[in-house]
């Protein structure tokens, strides 16, 4: 097999053992569990709880120790190994300890797999620039297949074309497996992701880079030099920016597939599409991320970096905006077109403002400084947005067990667009198109 092709594997294992219970498992706490908004918030929270620390270690780890790719491995299988214990939990509290135990594993081998990719790349003489994005894209394929096979074979009530074919598949797995319908998602992450982690000790020799000099003081080493960032106005709040819009960019990832579920406690809506294929209509999110990828290239040049950050928080608006107004029936199309703007909400955010960071801080701290970013968005952001969101529904939009998700969207639309009007007013950048050749350099 072809290097490409091996990386290719790889990426796109990476995200499906990540999307087959990313977006189901609200539906999953809610409905079979019967857990509470707040007791669901902080298990997802989790997610950016892990990233705060984790990333940096394993960083270190690879850097200094063990090969990338073995460490990548042993990460999944270690990974895969916690999964399968999700099903048995019955308690919150304790599955907040699993899902953190299963996240401090996982996260870091979204940069590794990364790391993997460049260094094999880079040694086969490969133009990494060109190679790589259509090597990584196969990672949101997967992260879409995962959806898709976690909606037709976990659901307890299979597509009707199952049956047409006499397939009644998520049912009969859920026999063989003596476990919830709903609890399969994690059976099937738990198996791609120990075959993952077994197929990752075949890839070629990734030794430890030493990027970090051996002489770098424990500080250095964990990246908080970077930390001397938040001195400069600008970039302390462009930093604070990102942390409050990383507080929104997993809640539709969070209630989406809950929110559409619900849809089943209306008669005129319990056998609508939305229902019986919720996460195959929440997996059009990641195919709109393919479009808007190859679309931001022209964005930047045309508008620039501000301007794209600014389209990305108009977009979170219309996300939730759309899903509050939306319905499986004459609603359908808005939910829909909700779905395709996630693509810019969520990629333009975070890849314009990598950029911000690449063109705007010195390179001695750039990899600190992207590192830092990442933590404010996806670590410390994330993680108030998880934790304080189900304390929130819970508290003013949840009655007698019965979420009120018209006024859910309605308030993390309205957050949205505060954000983004406090950005456009108070974070000062101007265009300037010669910004961006640097980054090519």
């Amino acid at each position: 097999m072809s290097i490409k092709f091996r990386l290719t594997v790889m990426s796109f294992l990476q995200f499906f053992v990540w999307g087959a219970w990313l977006i189901t498992i609200g539906t999953y706490c809610f409905n079979a569990k019967g857990w509470t908004g707040a007791e669901f918030g902080a298990i997802f929270s989790t997610l950016g709880l892990s990233s705060l620390f984790m990333p940096a270690i394993t960083g270190i780890i690879a850097d200094k120790w063990l090969n990338a790719e073995k460490l990548y491995g042993i990460l999944h299988i270690l990974y895969g190994i916690i999964l399968i214990y999700v099903p048995k939990v019955d308690d919150p509290n304790v599955l907040y300890y699993v899902i953190f135990g299963a996240m401090i594993c996982y996260m870091p081998t979204i940069s590794l797999s990364n790391s993997i990719a460049y260094t094999i790349l880079k040694n086969n003489d490969y133009d990494v620039v060109k190679v790589f994005p259509p090597i990584r894209v196969w990672g949101t394929v997967g992260f879409i297949a995962a959806m898709w096979l976690t909606n037709i074979f976990s659901s307890p009530n299979p597509p009707s074309f199952l049956h047409d074919f006499g397939l009644s598949v998520g049912n009969g797995i859920a026999t063989l497996l003596d476990s919830p319908v709903t609890a399969n998602q994690f059976y099937f992450a738990a198996f791609f992701a120990i075959v993952l982690g077994i197929y990752s000790f075949t890839l070629p020799k990734c030794p430890p880079q030493r990027l970090i000099s051996k002489d770098a003081s424990f500080t250095e080493q964990l990246g908080l030099n970077a930390f001397k960032l938040f001195s400069n106005s600008k970039m302390a709040l462009f930093l604070l920016f990102s942390m409050f819009l990383g507080a929104a960019l997993q809640l539709t990832n969070m209630y989406g597939d809950a929110y559409l579920n619900d849809f089943k406690n209306f008669p005129e809506y319990k056998d609508s599409i939305v229902v019986s294929s919720s996460t195959i209509i929440m997996s059009i999110s990641q195919i709109s991320e393919t479009v808007f990828i190859l679309a931001i290239p022209f964005f930047l040049k045309r508008f620039g970096i501000k301007q794209v950050m600014l389209f990305s928080m108009i977009a979170w608006v219309l996300r939730f905006g759309l899903f509050a107004y939306g319905d499986p029936a004459g609603g359908l199309w808005m939910i829909i077109l909700s779905c395709i703007v996630y693509g810019m909400a969520f990629d333009f955010f975070n890849i314009s403002g990598s950029l911000f960071v690449e063109t705007t801080t010195d390179s001695s701290i750039r990899s600190s400084a992207q590192g830092l970013f990442m933590m404010m968005t996806n670590g410390v952001g994330a993680f108030l947005g998880s934790y304080l969101s189900g304390i929130v529904i819970d508290n003013y939009y949840t009655q007698n067990g019965i979420k009120d998700w018209h006024t859910i969207w309605i308030a993390f639309s309205s957050y949205a667009l505060i954000i983004g009007v406090a950005f456009a007013i108070f974070f000062k950048h101007k265009h300037n198109p010669s910004e961006l050749e640097q980054v090519k350099h």
